[in-house]
C-alpha cells in the first residue's frame, strides 16, 4: 500500500478514539505538514464516506501511522 504523505506520521495504535477524533488528528497533522486545504478536504470526504474501518483505512493510505 502506498502512503500519500509518509513523512506525516499520526499515532493511531495508542489511542482508542472515535472516528471524528481520528479524522481531526489526521487533518491537523496534514495542515502542519503544509498540505493544501483542498487535499485535506479530499481526505475528509474519503474518510467520512463509510464506517469506522473506512476512517482507519483512509488514514493509513494518507499518512504514516504508528
Amino acid at each position: 500500500m502506498d502512503v500519500k504523505y509518509p513523512e506525516i506520521v499520526v499515532p493511531l495504535s495508542d489511542k482508542d478514539d472515535n472516528a471524528f477524533a481520528i479524522i481531526g488528528r489526521v487533518c491537523k497533522a496534514l495542515r502542519r505538514g503544509g498540505v493544501a486545504g483542498a487535499e485535506i478536504e479530499a481526505f475528509t470526504a474519503e474518510a467520512t464516506s463509510g464506517d469506522y474501518d473506512t476512517v482507519l483505512r483512509t488514514a493509513m493510505r494518507w499518512v504514516g501511522t504508528t
